[in-house]
């Protein structure tokens, strides 16, 4: 292996080839020296070690001729090893490239900690042994891909359908797809998974975390894995275990080809990325990178005791995005997985975490100002969960355009009141309509809220139909772990049952939950599986279970078969009515030729709902009227939008309710959903229908149809 290295050139970071050889390039701040070590296999020490020759600014760089595509490398970073001054540098320990565009690695866990583990001076402990062989490594990669003629479908925000999935869990048990691509990045794209994203009508799928991963250690000590992926080591690179291609590199053609193949469907795909927190977590964790590379740069350390981390995440660490080397690596990192991988957006985990100033979160913070300028990113899909664990973290409502935000309130209102709590009308109005309450103050419409009920963390849809408090006992965490208040009902039996009111009125719950969903405006997202009734068995935070507990059965029986026909005929409602899919939030008026206002909001007596009964704790039924000939919208030649009057019926209350039908002169409704009768056709009700009743927990979708009169016979 050649010992040969040139000067090089400092940008860009990380190891890129070209024709002759490849350069490297690696930040840091606090670094002496850099020494590239080289390797023929993951797990045998190195095959050669050179020093990187040149330093420019704070960057390391070196050339090294003759290199190719599928070499395997790491860093030795020497330095200062002072924890109490933040100061992590060791030498003996193999450092993983933060730009490293594959990892390959044996999956040996043995010395990637910095000190000796064990010693009574803890992370004081200064260790020397070497664990360049077990350590992981990064892949030489190359960008060569056939696109052809990929392209983005950028479908607008008003016609989006999020799908919440994991890579592995989609596919993994599918016994439609071959054996040896279940659970993989070609699993996902095989003609049987895309064809059933396709019939939900599903426009985006949103990927649970990606990016390499390192699975904690206390987690692998209970015999487990992070499977949710929220332990990021590589940020740049797709995770190796979701390749069906075992060779070194070979995951980034196969993420390619997935996208490639779900653009073709007209599918979008959107990341769940990581940059609040790294894998290495607190003072304690191992030093795979990061920490060993820059570790004052890359992390928020405390100021009065700087051996120890900002912890704003509860994961142990806090990317320290101030730091422009660390807002690159994020900026960076986004870039090239738009640009190279062709990705059409992002959902950002614990997003106030990367605006943290001090214990306050920067509105316009450099990561905001940063990602709104940049011209290729700012016009990607850009979703914030907008909470962390810190000081004022909960931050709903905050982010400006073009950001979309997870509603988390929509979520509480819906389930508290498909459950019959009480004193929740005036909430799930607003919830119902795009939350204006939450989003016009940053001047955005409804489709800033990503309206979801259930996702990956937490109850799926079913589960909260069948459990009252969490299971979580296989977690190996005595049941401490997980949501405590997941607002769901057991409807009187903890667990499944077979007894039949039971089973009918948590299935009637179900249906309640995924129409809401699909009439509320808004941008909806569904978790995989609850199309057809997956459970988790109670478990709540299954995190760390890579099995049957988390991967979707597709063996469904014939309730799920009948779930799965319901979803899809209640989700088809967004692209059937334009008035489920407004840009600007109502008006409550009426157009110069229209016979409605674009929202009414009824009693069931059909008067129109008063403020005593927006405040009554006892109003558990309530119906709005979208008129179809009022909705204010223009498309894009400016013309107005008319469409169908819609009539959303909603009954919470233990006893059934009559709702009086209006504008019985305009025409006859036709019913179109009913959650309490899930496989009724749909029917024209007759002209002397004054009334619908709903029997408790149940909801129902009427359309206003004008229906000609028969032609008079001639005498």
């Amino acid at each position: 292996m050649s010992s040969v290295i040139w000067p090089g050139r400092p940008d860009p970071l990380g190891a890129n080839a070209d024709d002759d050889g490849v350069n490297f390039a690696l930040f840091s701040e606090t670094a002496t020296r850099v020494f590239l070590c080289l390797f023929d296999a993951p797990h045998r020490p190195p095959g050669a070690t050179i020093e990187l020759p040149e330093r420019t600014g704070r960057i390391f760089h070196g050339y090294v001729p003759g290199l190719r595509p599928g070499q395997l490398y790491g860093y030795r970073v020497d330095g200062p090893y002072e924890p109490p001054a933040g100061l992590r540098h060791n030498p003996h320990k193999l450092m993983l490239d933060p730009y490293a565009r594959a990892v390959a690695w044996s999956g040996n866990a043995a010395e990637l900690y910095a000190y000796r583990v064990g010693d009574p001076a803890g992370d004081l402990a200064f260790d020397r042994e070497d664990n360049a062989a077990d350590a992981p490594k990064g892949v030489v990669a190359s960008d060569a891909f056939e696109w052809g003629d990929d392209r983005r479908p950028q479908t607008p925000w008003t016609e989006t359908l999020i799908y919440e999935l994991h890579v592995k869990g989609m596919s993994r048990l599918h016994p439609q797809v071959a054996p040896n691509l279940r659970g993989t990045y070609a699993g996902l794209a095989s003609p049987p998974v895309i064809e059933h994203l396709k019939s939900l009508g599903v426009t985006t799928v949103e990927l649970l975390p990606v990016h390499e991963i390192y699975d904690e250690p206390e987690v692998r000590r209970r015999g487990l894995v992070n499977y949710w992926g929220y332990s990021t080591l590589g940020f740049f690179a797709p995770a190796a275990r979701y390749a069906a291609d075992p060779r070194p590199g070979g995951q980034i053609a196969e993420f390619k080809a997935m996208v490639k193949a779900l653009h073709a469907a007209g599918i979008e795909v959107i990341l769940d990325v990581v940059f609040n927190h790294s894998c290495e977590g607190g003072q304690g964790g191992p030093t795979l990178s990061l920490r060993g590379i820059d570790n004052r740069a890359y992390y928020l350390l405390d100021p009065g005791a700087p051996r120890y981390y900002t912890d704003f995440t509860g994961c142990g660490n806090t990317l320290n995005l101030r730091h422009a080397q660390t807002l690159k690596l994020v900026l960076d990192s986004l870039r090239y997985w738009a640009e190279h991988m062709h990705v059409d957006g992002f959902r950002f985990d614990l997003a106030p975490a990367l605006s943290r100033r001090g214990a306050d979160v920067d509105r316009h913070s450099p990561f905001l100002a940063a990602i709104g300028q940049d011209p290729l990113l700012s016009r990607l899909k850009l979703i914030a969960e907008p909470w962390d664990v810190g000081p004022h973290g909960y931050q709903l409502g905050g982010s400006p355009h073009p950001w979309v935000e997870w509603n988390g309130r929509y979520r509480d209102a819906v389930r508290r009141y498909w459950r019959g709590d009480l004193g929740l009308a005036g909430e799930l109005g607003y919830r119902l309509t795009g939350s204006s309450d939450l989003f016009a103050a940053t001047d955005r419409g409804p489709t800033a809220s990503v309206n979801y009920v259930a996702c990956h963390d937490g109850f799926t849809l079913a589960d909260l139909t069948t459990y009252s408090v969490k299971h979580n006992h296989a977690n190996g965490e005595d049941n401490r772990d997980g949501n405590n208040h997941e607002h769901s009902s057991n409807w009187g039996v903890e667990g499944p049952s077979e007894e039949p009111r039971l089973a009918a009125v948590r299935a009637r719950t179900v249906r309640n939950f995924l129409t809401t969903l699909a009439v509320s405006q808004g941008v909806p997202m569904l978790g995989a599986g609850d199309e057809f009734g997956r459970t988790q068995r109670g478990n709540n935070n299954a995190y760390c279970q890579d099995n049957p507990t988390s991967w979707l059965s597709w063996e469904t029986g014939p309730e799920g078969q009948a779930m799965l026909a319901f979803t899809r005929r209640a989700l088809a409602l967004r692209s059937r009515f334009a008035v489920l899919r407004r840009s600007r939030f109502f008006s409550g008026t009426s157009g110069p030729h229209s016979h409605l206002r674009d929202i009414s909001w009824l009693r069931p007596d059909g008067r129109a709902m008063g403020h005593g009964d927006w405040v009554s704790p006892s109003t558990r039924a309530l119906a709005l009227l979208l008129g179809g000939d009022a909705t204010g919208l223009r498309d894009e030649r400016g013309e107005p939008v008319s469409d169908a009057t819609l009539l959303v019926l909603l009954n919470a209350d233990e006893v059934p309710t009559s709702f009086a039908l209006p504008c019985r002169d305009m025409g006859r409704w036709q019913r179109v959903v009913d959650t309490a009768s899930p496989t009724a056709e749909e029917e024209i009700l007759p002209a002397s229908t004054e009334s619908h009743e709903l029997p408790p927990a149940a909801m129902a979708v009427l359309m206003l149809v004008r229906v000609e009169a028969p032609p008079q016979r001639a005498s």
